[in-house]
């Protein structure tokens, strides 16, 4: 077979900040600090660090913290309260939570006895959660508050696998009379129980951990059909903290903040794995809606979000400029013209001019530090994007006002981690050069593979799909399509499944154009049409603060959602908009008419994943009627 392979090897034994590794490729084991589970570093960590902070969290308003010796002995008592009430080695437990300490407590004690933790969407219905119980044949079930166990209460004669369900807060459930309920603290008391019973029970279970055991149920998306657990083992999250560790520097001292779900890989390596080998603080945003004020209160020093949070950010940023005085404006568009002449150079690697330097300097002092003080991001050393494609447009914004911010690549079956571009190796426009102990190669038909120790065990209880999703030699399929260029950077150009065949028999990929119309601050997420058809369409979904300022500030008359998206002014401005867009693009991939969606979609419609991706296929399809209309 003709394949393009890109790979990065490195010395076999590193040490990063004080913490030794070695994760040479095909090397077993892999060894953080001499530990070769999970479990084992955990427990060295929490020895070591013991008082030090190892979580921050807000309590009515008040950021409280949590040492790794609390981590440690909460963990323990869930870990110790479950093996009480039957949990066995390699059974399935739950969580129903949005991110909290205690989340990460559960994924620790369940670890440490042995057990897998599989995390719920909050914003998954009762009927998937059942699916998900089920799926994973889960024992206990941990569920955040009053809200989460009545997703369970509705489906609690579906789910007969349970043994018991834990709740976490109290609020508002004082008088529940469950027989399989019990709260988070009586859990506690049962692990306090046992371990004055039997000491060092823990710690004689975190021995017997392998590194071939499996460690947690990631679940897919669900955007081609029934979410699908991929087992992920200790050796593949040690081998992404070993490889993360090389490519993007995190110290001790770090501050970081968890706000997306822990379900997601890209945020429990993020929020849990890294910080365990890195020993940094985590903080937890109160909530989704208040990640941009805690992250002004935290000021975190390494920020990684999908690209829909850094589009909301600079749309932000753009508002308030907007509603700026006359000068204030003009010097915004100054330091932004001055930000973006020194982006050029830094996002290549190369010494800016004197005069493009000092320029910078100028409005960085005059301007940008006061916006990136504003962001909370004045003390960030590096951003992070991935999960989705990311405007080359809005990385280069963020270059300008002097938050450098780096797209990598990775997906569950991988560990969320494969090619990453680094502040001392980035090349915008791909997703950086594969990470130490990894290879990355293009098939063929142009499909990206990925191999290392990082490769997923394959899918819970489903060999037909696990066999789907490696090759003959080894190697994972992504389901992604890209290209390696001469200096080993991997692009992605789309999704295998979503290439558009026209009519005229032109191959398109529409992730970059999607990408490119969400750039526009107008727009938060857009859907290319086109297979079989004579030429490309889009639905648009409309970002509805920008635009709903945008028909106040010109008058336009709006009752709702609906008829603003009716507004002629406001849809004559998407097609300004798309027109731009199409300028950079051949006309065959230029988009030649659009309808936008009148409803707001959040993480509960069909619609979205709850990692706010569309689903293409089901979009198509609820509105058929739309797409229609356009041809």
């Amino acid at each position: 077979m003709n394949m393009q392979i890109a790979q990065q090897t490195g010395a076999a034994q590193i040490e990063i900040n004080g913490v030794s590794y070695n994760a040479e490729l095909g090397q077993r084991p892999i060894l953080v600090d001499g530990c070769d589970t999970i479990p084992k570093l955990f427990q060295l960590r929490c020895m070591g660090l013991q008082d030090r902070t190892a979580h921050r969290e807000k309590d009515m308003g008040i950021w409280k913290s949590f040492s790794w010796s609390d981590y440690w002995d909460h963990a323990k008592w869930i870990g110790l309260g479950l093996k009480s009430l039957g949990l066995q080695r390699g059974e399935v437990i739950s969580i129903l939570s949005e991110d909290r300490r205690e989340w990460l407590y559960t994924d620790m004690g369940v670890q440490g006895v042995g057990g897998i933790a599989s995390g719920v969407y909050t914003t998954d219905a009762a009927s998937q959660l059942a699916y998900l119980i089920n799926d994973s044949d889960s024992r206990f079930l941990f569920v955040e508050n009053d809200e989460q166990l009545d997703k369970y209460l509705e489906i609690a004669d579906q789910v007969p696998g349970l043994t018991k369900v834990i709740i976490y807060d109290r609020d508002g459930l004082h008088d529940l009379e469950e027989e399989k309920c019990i709260f988070l603290d009586e859990l506690y008391d049962l692990g306090r129980s046992y371990d004055a019973k039997q000491p060092g029970a823990f710690e004689a279970e975190i021995a017997q951990s392998n590194p071939e055991d499996t460690a947690m149920l990631i679940y897919t998306s669900g955007t081609t059909g029934m979410p699908k657990g991929a087992m992920l083992g200790h050796e593949n999250i040690l081998s992404s903290m070993e490889a993360g560790a090389r490519a993007l520097e995190v110290k001790p001292e770090d501050e970081q903040l968890c706000f997306l779900p822990l379900c997601h890989i890209l945020e429990r390596n993020v929020s849990v794995y890294f910080p365990l080998g890195a020993a940094c603080t985590v903080n937890f945003s109160e909530s989704a809606e208040t990640v941009f004020d805690n992250m002004q209160e935290v000021s975190p020093a390494t920020f990684v979000a999908v690209p829909r949070v850094w589009e909301k950010i600079y749309s932000r940023v753009l508002v308030l400029a907007q509603e700026a005085t006359p000068i204030g404006r003009w010097a915004f568009h100054r330091a932004l013209k001055a930000g973006a002449a020194r982006a050029d150079y830094v996002m290549a690697d190369k010494a800016p001019p004197t005069a493009v330097a000092a320029a910078y300097a100028f409005w960085d002092f005059m301007v940008l530090r006061n916006l990136r003080r504003m962001l909370g991001m004045d003390k960030m050393r590096r951003g992070g994007t991935g999960a989705a494609p990311i405007s080359p447009e809005l990385l280069k914004w963020y270059w300008s006002i002097g938050v450098p911010l780096l797209e990598g690549y990775g997906m569950t079956e991988n560990s969320g981690v494969a090619s990453i571009n680094t502040l001392e190796e980035n090349k915008a426009g791909t997703v950086g050069r594969p990470v130490p102990g990894i290879k990355v190669r293009i098939a063929e038909d142009g499909e990206i593979q990925t191999l290392g120790l990082n490769n997923f065990q394959g899918y819970w209880r489903n060999n037909e799909k696990t066999a789907e999703t490696f090759t003959a030699d080894g190697w994972l399929r992504t389901g992604d399509v890209g290209r390696i260029d001469e200096e080993g950077y991997v692009s992605i150009t789309g999704r295998i499944k979503d290439i558009i065949i026209t009519a005229g028999g032109k191959n398109i990929t529409p992730a970059e154009i999607e990408s490119r119309l969400k750039f526009s601050h107008y727009i938060s997420d857009a859907v290319v049409i086109g297979d079989q058809r004579k030429y490309l369409t889009c639905l648009i979904m409309i970002d509805q603060e920008n635009v709903e300022k945008f028909a106040q500030d010109r008058k336009i008359p709006f009752s709702d959602f609906a008829s603003l998206c009716a507004a002629e002014e406001v849809v004559e401005q998407l097609r300004q908009e798309i027109e731009t867009v199409n300028k950079g693009f051949a006309r065959v991939e230029q988009i030649k008419d659009f309808r936008l969606i009148n409803v707001l979609l959040t993480a509960e419609d069909d619609e979205l994943t709850a990692t706010m991706k569309l689903k293409r296929s089901f979009v198509e399809k609820k509105h058929k009627a739309l797409i229609d209309d356009m041809y």
